[in-house]
Formats: structure tokens, C-alpha cells, sequence
């Protein structure tokens, strides 16, 4: 989806440079313990790997695929994310009440669709990370960034999916939420770091002048994977 933001929404001009805004608010964690910044493919990438240059961190991805309502795709009624064999799904109540009231048969369509989205985060581990394991997360400092918060998700699914391999530090970081941070990641990580907080923009696109489509090609070109 491409938004074009006018210049009373906009904060920033693309992703890059929010990352370097982002990466002002984690400066406190440069040299922190098995520093690891992940982003959530695909548009959190070049925001993390902003932020991983400016901490001297390295830059890996937790994949997260969002759970469309079918009337409104972009609408999350939850979301999937999968590392290192490990997955978390969460659900998002408040549309899936909705989908319910619309649909009896919801619970299930919710199930198969979190099933098909499984499918296509292990392949895209496999496309991001091709042959290597991921990273050592246990007892590390892990920073998971994401270009955006809107229902949260996306963020919570990849929280929960990082949180099972036991790192010693959870942080969750992007560069603006569309409500109430305190609100949108429940459990809540060990820390939030987002400089636009609560902006009130009904997207998380009305933040950026540029923000089309990250593509595959270009998620592996900042992760260091050569080929094809």
C-alpha cells in the first residue's frame, strides 16, 4: 500500500529516516549485553537496520505475517510471527468480535488463516535466513522494531514469539503508534521506545512522505544475503 502524507501528518521522509530517529531514543542501549535488533519484515527492516548501524548491533528478523479480516485485509485480526522454531499467534478481540457478529463462522476462518500465514512465515525464514540459524536470543538484550504500530499485532505476536527463547531484555521499538503504546503491546515488553507516541493518524503510513512497499529483494539486501 502506498500512502501519500501531507506535510501536516508527515514526520519523517521514508523509513531510513525514521530509523535514525529511532536509533536517538536506544541509544542507551549500545554495548548492551548480546545486543540484537530484529526487524519485522518487511517494513520494519530498513528502520532496524538504521537502528542496528547506529548501535553497532547486528541485524537479524523476526518474521511476522498480519491476520487480515477479510472485508478489510489491512485490518490485523491478529498476527503470526515465527523464530528459531519458535511461533506465536496472537488475536486481536476486538475485530474478531466484530468478524463474529458478521460471520458464524469466523472462529474457523480465523484458524485457517492463521495456518496459511504460518505456512508463509516459515518460508520466508527460510528466504531471509537461508541456511542459518537465527541468532542467540537466550540472555540477550533484543530489540524488535517495526516501522509502526497500529492494532499492535504484528508487535505482540513477534514479542511472544522472541519472549519463549528466553532473552534478558525485551525491548519493542518503532518510530510512531497510532494510540496508546500501553495499550497495544499487553503483555508488555521490558521496555517501549517510540519517539511519536499516540500520534492520533489513522495509519501508520500518514507518518512518512515516502512509504511504499518494501520489497523481499530489498529486506535481503539489508539482511547480507547474497543471491537469488
Amino acid at each position: 500500500m502506498f500512502f501519500s502524507a501531507s506535510a501536516s501528518s508527515a514526520r519523517w521522509e521514508d523509513r531510513a529516516d525514521a530509523g535514525r530517529d529511532l536509533a536517538v531514543g536506544l541509544a542507551a542501549y549500545a554495548g548492551a549485553p548480546g545486543l540484537l535488533v530484529l526487524g519485522l519484515p518487511r517494513g520494519g527492516v530498513p528502520v532496524a537496520a538504521e537502528a542496528a548501524r547506529a548501535l553497532s548491533a547486528p541485524l537479524d528478523v523476526v518474521v511476522v505475517r498480519k491476520i487480515g479480516f477479510p472485508e478489510q485485509p489491512e485490518l490485523a485480526a491478529g498476527a503470526v510471527a515465527g523464530i528459531a522454531g519458535t511461533v506465536c499467534t496472537v488475536r486481536n478481540e476486538d475485530v474478531l468480535r466484530y468478524w463474529r457478529s458478521r460471520d458464524p463462522g469466523a472462529e474457523d476462518l480465523f484458524a485457517a488463516a492463521a495456518e496459511e500465514q504460518l505456512a508463509e512465515v516459515r518460508r520466508r525464514e527460510e528466504l531471509f535466513r537461508p541456511g542459518a540459524p537465527a541468532r542467540n536470543i537466550t540472555g540477550a538484550t533484543v530489540i524488535a522494531v517495526d516501522d509502526g504500530l497500529a492494532t499492535g499485532a504484528t508487535m505482540r505476536a513477534a514479542l511472544g514469539a522472541v519472549r519463549k527463547l528466553g532473552p534478558g531484555r525485551l525491548v519493542a521499538a518503532a518510530p510512531v503508534a497510532c494510540g496508546s503504546t500501553a495499550g497495544l503491546l499487553v503483555p508488555p515488553p521490558d521496555d517501549v521506545v517510540v519517539p511519536w507516541p499516540n500520534s492520533g493518524l489513522e495509519a501508520v503510513g500518514l507518518a512518512y512522505r515516502r512509504f511504499g512497499q518494501t520489497t523481499d529483494t530489498e529486506v535481503r539486501a539489508l539482511l547480507g544475503v547474497e543471491g537469488d
